[in-house]
């Protein structure tokens, strides 16, 4: 077993940047393999949420990426990786326990509950995307606040594809609507910045070389304002966005993604069936 904490240069999976005065800007630095998410890069992200949320001198973080695309989703090369490799943050536990209990408690562990952590961050988070965004690069975006995308970004969620349902965190009918987000998994299509925006997926679009600019604009006027009506506007909207039944909808897709890996193990001896990540 290989745990990979460092990307080729030896440099840490994630980094975190001080641009600006009361912004932070969280960087996966995984470039070299259009920073596919390894568990070791996922709780580092996680460590970097934490170290920002817990800054007083912080009030906005910014999540971006190294490289030409933003993220390829999770890296299917990582093998025999547990989250007992890291410092486990839930209680579900029982990560090598046989069949389909096993697989529950690690996805749990690193997709669904890490995810929903980062989308509680009791500050204001702004998703800085560019290039290619697939799949679970999709779910990152989904945990944001705020997405400010450049105009050769492109979404796409191809689990459809892999023999899956949807992503671990599926938060598709909120952020895309339901017809759009219908189309979205039944193709495992791609979906351009403009088309994303329009959807209300994303709050701007931008040209590629204006795109770190722009979202540190924005961070930087969100960041002058009072922090604790900040903190207030955010608990009031996920209040209301949970309000609407996200939570139970979370809750039978990933009871759905895991019957499909239970699923595909019976018929193809794997947890997924084939693995094809489409071009735009």
């Amino acid at each position: 077993m290989t745990v990979i904490k460092t990307n080729e240069a030896g440099e840490p999976l994630v980094k975190i940047e001080h641009p600006a005065a009361g912004v932070a800007r969280i960087v996966l630095n995984r470039a070299e393999k259009r920073n596919a998410q390894n568990f070791a890069m996922l709780y580092q992200l996680d460590a970097a949420f934490t170290e920002c949320a817990r800054d007083e001198e912080v009030a906005v973080i910014i999540l971006a990426a190294d490289g030409p695309d933003f993220s390829s989703g999770h890296d299917l090369k990582q093998r025999d990786v547990q989250p007992t490799d890291f410092d486990v943050l839930g209680n579900w536990a029982d990560f090598t326990a046989p069949g389909a209990e096993g697989r529950y408690a690690v996805e749990k562990e690193v997709y669904l509950d890490l995810t929903e952590r980062w989308r509680n961050v009791p500050k204001p988070t702004i998703a800085q995307v560019q290039g290619r965004c697939i799949s679970g690069g999709l779910m990152l975006v989904m945990a944001c606040d705020l997405v400010i995308a450049s105009d050769n970004a492109a979404f796409c969620d191809n689990t459809i594809d892999l023999g899956v349902c949807g992503t671990e965190f599926f938060n598709h009918p909120y952020d895309f609507g339901i017809r759009k987000a219908k189309e979205l998994l039944f193709t495992a299509g791609w979906i351009s910045a403009q088309e994303a925006a329009a959807t209300g997926f994303i709050n701007r679009v931008v040209p590629l070389a204006e795109l770190e600019t722009a979202t540190l604009g924005m961070a930087s006027v969100i960041a002058a304002k009072p922090r604790f009506a900040l903190k207030m506007a955010k608990e009031a909207i996920n209040a209301a966005h949970d309000a609407m039944g996200r939570p139970q909808a979370m809750s039978t897709i990933f009871a759905l993604h895991q019957l499909c890996h239970s699923h595909n193990m019976q018929v193809y001896g794997l947890p997924i069936s084939t693995i094809e990540i489409k071009k735009p």
